[in-house]
Parts: C-alpha cells; sequence; structure tokens
C-alpha cells in the first residue's frame, strides 16, 4: 500500500505573525503587513513599498556562531523550521535522525554586502577607479573570511540539519515560487517511498533586500501604485499593476500517517498530489492559456487519486500581473472544467505579500490550515474583478466553508508550474 504524507507542523513567518497561529488569524482579520520599505531608503525604486517583518530576532534561534554564517534568507529559513519542529512537537532536543529529511527552496544568490561595499572604498583610487592590486594586498582584511561560505545557495539546509540532527535525505531548490513548493512535493515523495518517515519542508525568502528589489524593480512585474499602500497588490483586481515582494518563511512538518497518529500528532491535512509543469513560453509572462499550470493541476490531481469536482478551495498563485492572472483564470478552467466555478479560490499575497521562493509553500501552509480550520482567507484587495478573471476570488472578506480537498499552486519566473493536492485530514 502507498504510504500516506500528512502534515504535521507548521511553520510561518511572515510581516502579519510570527507563527502559523497568528498569521492565520491575521489573515481572516483581513490585516496586511505591506507598507512603505522602512530598512533602507527605496527613493531610487520604483516599487518603494514591500512586506517587512519587524522586530525579528534571529538569536531566538540560531547562535551567534552560526549567524555568522547567514545571511536573513537563511536565518528566516532557520526560524521557519524551528517554528514547524515546534508546532508539531517535534523540537524536543533529541538529534531526528537518519529516518528525517530536509528539503528548502529559495532565491538566494549571493552573501551579505553591507560590510564588503563599505570596505570596498579602501580600494578606490582618487579618480575613482578601482585598484585591484591593493584589493589583492588587503583582500584577506575586506572581505569576511567567511563571505563565500555565507553566500552557498543550500547554507540553510547544512545549519537546520545540523541544529536539529537530521541526517536523511536532504535537497535545495533554487527558484522562485516554484522552489518551495517542489521542496514539499518531493519530500512527500521521499516518505511515500520509504526513504524517510518525517520531513521538514518549504521554502523562504528575503525578497524586501535591497539586492532583489533593485533587480526586480527594472522587469516591470511589480506594482508602482506606492500612494496605494497596502491596496497595491490587487490581485485578480482591473486595477492590478503587479506584486509587492515580501520577506518571510513557510516550512512543514511532514509525516507517514500511521506514525503520526501513533504518537497522537495533531493533523492539519493529508498532503495527497504532486504534480508539475512548465509554461514554454518566452519569460516573464506565462502561456496565455496557463497550459504548464493546467497540466500541473491535472498530474496533482491524478497523483492524489482526487476527482476536479471535489476540489473545494484553491490557495492562488495570484501574482498581480496583468497576463498572469488572466493565464492563471484559464488553467483552473481546464485543470476543473465545470466544475471550476464552484471552487473557492484566493491570493494572501496582498496581506503578507509575495514571498518568492517561500510563496508556494506558504500557499501549501494556507491550504492545510483552511482544511483544518474549515474557512477561506480572502483576496482581501478585490474591489473590481477583471471579467476576464471570471472565479469566485473571494474578494474583501473571509468566509467559513465546509472544505474536503484544496490545490495549493505556485508559478516560477521562467514558466514553472507547481501544484499540491492536499485533502482534509481523517
Amino acid at each position: 500500500m502507498k504510504r500516506r504524507v500528512v502534515v504535521t507542523g507548521i511553520g510561518l513567518l511572515t510581516a502579519i505573525g510570527d507563527d502559523a497561529a497568528t498569521t492565520w488569524n491575521a489573515l481572516l482579520a483581513g490585516r496586511s503587513g505591506i507598507r512603505p520599505i522602512a530598512s533602507y531608503d527605496p527613493t531610487p525604486l520604483h516599487t518603494r513599498l514591500g512586506a517587512e517583518i519587524d522586530g525579528f530576532d534571529p538569536l531566538r534561534f540560531a547562535s551567534r556562531k552560526s549567524l555568522r554564517m547567514l545571511n536573513r534568507g537563511d536565518q528566516l529559513a532557520v526560524a521557519g523550521a524551528t517554528l514547524a519542529l515546534q508546532d508539531a512537537g517535534m523540537d524536543t532536543g533529541v538529534e531526528l535522525g537518519h529516518r528525517a529529511g530536509l528539503y528548502l527552496g529559495g532565491n538566494k544568490e549571493i552573501s551579505r554586502l553591507d560590510d564588503l561595499i563599505e570596505n570596498m572604498t579602501r580600494i578606490r583610487r582618487d579618480d575613482g577607479t578601482p585598484d585591484l592590486r591593493a584589493l589583492g594586498e588587503q583582500g584577506s582584511s575586506i572581505m569576511a573570511p567567511l563571505f563565500f561560505v555565507e553566500g552557498l545557495q543550500p547554507a540553510a539546509v547544512y545549519h537546520v540539519s545540523q541544529k536539529f540532527g537530521m541526517r536523511g535525505p536532504n535537497s535545495f531548490y533554487a527558484g522562485t515560487a516554484d522552489s518551495g513548493a517542489t521542496a514539499i512535493g518531493r519530500a512527500a515523495r521521499a516518505i511515500r517511498r520509504g526513504e524517510a518517515d518525517v520531513a521538514v519542508a518549504g521554502g523562504y525568502d528575503d525578497a524586501t533586500n535591497w539586492w532583489p528589489m533593485s533587480k526586480m524593480d527594472a522587469l516591470g512585474v511589480l506594482s508602482t501604485d506606492n500612494e496605494r499602500g497596502a491596496a497595491a497588490f490587487r490581485p485578480f483586481d482591473r486595477d492590478r499593476s503587479g506584486s509587492i515582494l515580501a520577506e518571510g518563511a513557510a516550512i512543514l512538518v511532514l509525516e507517514e500517517r500511521a506514525a503520526a497518529r501513533a504518537r497522537g500528532a495533531r493533523i492539519y491535512a493529508e498532503l495527497a498530489g504532486f504534480g508539475a509543469g512548465n509554461e514554454c513560453h518566452e519569460p516573464p509572462a506565462p502561456h496565455p492559456s496557463g497550459r504548464g499550470l493546467a497540466r500541473a493541476i491535472q498530474a496533482s490531481l491524478r497523483d492524489a487519486e482526487t476527482d476536479p469536482a471535489e476540489v473545494s478551495y484553491v490557495a492562488a498563485h495570484g501574482c498581480a500581473t496583468r497576463d498572469g492572472d488572466v493565464s492563471e483564470t484559464r488553467a483552473l478552467h481546464t485543470a476543473l472544467g465545470a466544475h471550476a466555478p464552484n471552487v473557492a479560490v484566493s491570493s494572501v499575497k496582498p496581506q503578507i505579500g509575495h514571498l518568492v521562493g517561500g510563496a508556494g509553500a506558504a500557499n501549501a501552509a494556507i491550504a492545510a490550515l483552511a482544511l483544518h480550520h474549515g474557512a477561506v482567507p480572502p483576496t482581501a484587495t478585490l474591489e473590481r474583478p477583471d471579467p476576464e478573471c471570471d472565479l469566485d476570488y473571494v474578494p474583501g472578506t473571509a468566509r467559513e466553508a465546509e472544505l474536503t480537498s484544496a490545490l495549493a499552486l505556485a508559478r516560477g519566473f521562467e514558466g514553472q508550474a507547481v501544484s499540491l493536492a492536499l485533502v482534509k485530514a481523517s
């Protein structure tokens, strides 16, 4: 028999909450963490809004020694994993061992640049040009000894594994929203196949940092409606103009169902299916039909042995780009057929922002919480639905609902599409 996989822990760290329960309650209450960026002067940027986390103290989750090798995104990953294991009742101080896997996704590209930029001024000649000879002579004092170690993409995988003694299978997936969702899907398959009995899986990002903001700002995918504040992020709305980036982490604890029940674990939902596809269309716009996403949804439903007519909620990608929202709507019509208009669909990004590497994992967490609590969070800023976005996008306020099956969707920047199918715990 196929081993079944359940969600027993959720670590959510967002601009509206420092754990899953706080974030969930804030979502239902309609609270948003989007506001003008405060950690640096965003004046040179077209987009000056973001969803930053206030008061994050990495020393709650990692030692000073570890923090010397972690950038902010990695710190968020360690925090999210810690919160998830605490929520699952598995943060006991005992090593999790070789039957515990770790699968993380993120968009990390570089070490912290603050000190390096300051130190580099020491090799500037009077005319402003760089003196590379001086760099060679002074390099050891200009660049921190652990600069390149800190910059390794999967750094968080090591630190989480080391902290909790996780010696089982582990992987890092680099990408945008697809990466964290893929990590969760691959972790579930590892448990199904008997490669692990428990896995920590999800995504994280510090996308409000100057470096990613300066890159994304020039690509035309972010909203420039700065005067609207939190209302600038408007998925499926006629007045949408793009995304607002965020920082945070969304990490799940997955377990083999029989083992979870034997230890009396709280089970949020069952993770029953995983599917992936690609739009095969020139980025950043997806294919107009959303064909890659449609295939991913269909594959996840087949994997879950779930009929499209059984789906009751979709945690949508909902990135608020002109082409993205329309193609996502078309993909849902294709994958769910005549049942599509009956499904509640919402995007929580107007409240927590676009977590980039953590966005797909956040949707998985939201889908599990929706099934557990019997409630659907809203698309908070949806006021004037685009006629081409003609599904039930739960505008404005949350609603109670009898939910049996949910989809969590994620789309990457170059056509990647991921769907996770979850069902109510039984």
